[in-house]
């Protein structure tokens, strides 16, 4: 995802390229994966479009209140960015919100988040306007904008994984497990090894990082001693790799900055669990006992969320997304409620961001000045990048 500055920009050949000829291939293995994960589901039993009785316990009030949750996380999520570029510029809110909601949009609906590049390709200062403006204190460039990227998905995975962790260990489940997540070929013990992978990758990554950034010299020898041994040349890329993302760290150099920021990611990784825990309640998803679903339950289904995402899929993340929330629900609720309510809750889930995510980008973009531009040209570089 990140790449030098001397990016070739829009007015290159690349750029003349149709979208299909750019992401054929990428999107040839987006549709055989989601593919794959449509057939077991229907092999299971489970079903994309619930049907009308599926929808008989739902309260639809909870329907815009979990969309006004899922604003103020979007809110949350997007403006917290400042706090990353305060070393480098003061960016006003504002500005921030629109390029995030663009950018979330554009990572939703391209194929294998190809639309991460969108947010610091908008946010950059572009060659002709670098000097221009008084908040700034230098430059931003396309680097450094998706340093910081980097840096907030590293730690955005590192949150999630510990809540999840945390769920795994000490939320009440079913007893006993399921052999079998419902409606998947795969195995409950597999999907909570999953979980704590995804702990042990993020937790590595930030720990990599973090010593590229507060002990930079002995994480720069450390490389070539170790790396070195099997290729001097792949220790000089990942020791220059690493010390870029290293500076999207540069957060933690400010006591207030990286307050702010993590008061606001907690912020915002609660208000989603708390919205999914809302929408779960108001479709009758419910215990065999029929008591209703408990915040750790939600906790676990935003977790394994988070961790079915990082698999490649196909523009809307559509079977990854059901594959994540129906593997959670399986450890907590009897097999008639996660294919009857369960489904129900799903669909409106899944419908509901998209919707929402798709509507507030399309909104923003319509109000940033040349953003349709600056959109196709993000997305081209993407292409080239990937």
């Amino acid at each position: 995802m990140i790449s030098p500055p001397e990016f070739p920009l829009a007015s290159q050949p690349q750029q003349q390229q149709g979208f299909l000829r750019r992401h054929g291939v990428k999107l040839i293995a987006s549709v055989l994966i989601t593919t794959l994960i449509v057939v077991g589901v229907r092999k299971g039993g489970l079903k994309f479009l619930p049907e009308g009785g599926d929808f008989v316990h739902v309260q639809w009030w909870t329907l815009p209140a979990y969309a006004l949750s899922y604003m103020g996380m979007t809110w949350f999520r997007g403006v917290r960015w400042r706090f990353l570029l305060h070393s480098i510029a003061v960016v006003p809110k504002k500005r921030l919100l629109k390029v995030s909601l663009i950018g979330f949009a554009a990572i939703l609906l391209l194929p294998w988040r190809l639309g991460e590049i969108v947010r610091p390709y908008m946010v950059r200062t572009p060659p002709n306007k670098r000097g221009e403006g008084s908040e700034n204190r230098r430059p931003i460039t396309l680097t450094a904008a998706a340093s910081s990227v980097v840096a907030e998905r590293i730690i955005d995975g590192l949150y999630v994984s510990i809540v999840l962790a945390v769920a795994l260990v000490f939320v009440p489940t079913v007893h006993p497990l399921p052999d079998h997540v419902v409606g998947l070929p795969v195995s409950v013990a597999q999907v909570r090894r999953a979980g704590y992978a995804m702990l042990a990758l993020f937790g590595t990554a930030f720990t990599t990082i973090a010593v590229f950034y507060f002990a930079r010299s002995w994480a720069h020898r450390m490389t070539f001693i170790v790396v070195g041994k099997v290729s001097q040349r792949l220790a000089e890329k990942l020791s220059g790799l690493f010390e870029k993302f290293a500076d999207g760290l540069h957060v933690f150099g400010r006591r207030d900055d990286a307050l702010g920021f993590l008061f606001e990611t907690t912020c915002y990784w609660f208000l989603n669990i708390g919205g999914m825990w809302i929408l779960a309640w108001g479709c009758g998803v419910v215990h065999a006992d029929g008591t209703a679903p408990t915040f750790g339950e939600a906790c676990a289904l935003m977790g394994m969320l988070g961790c079915a995402v990082l698999i490649p899929g196909p523009p809307g993340m559509l079977g990854v997304f059901q594959a994540g929330i129906y593997a959670a629900m399986t450890m907590y609720y009897p097999t008639s409620i996660v294919t009857g309510p369960g489904a129900a809750y799903v669909f409106l889930l899944y419908a509901s961001q998209l919707v929402l995510t798709t509507l507030m980008g399309a909104v923003a973009l319509g109000l940033e000045r040349g953003g349709l531009k600056t959109l196709e040209e993000a997305e081209s570089l993407a292409g080239d990048a990937a």
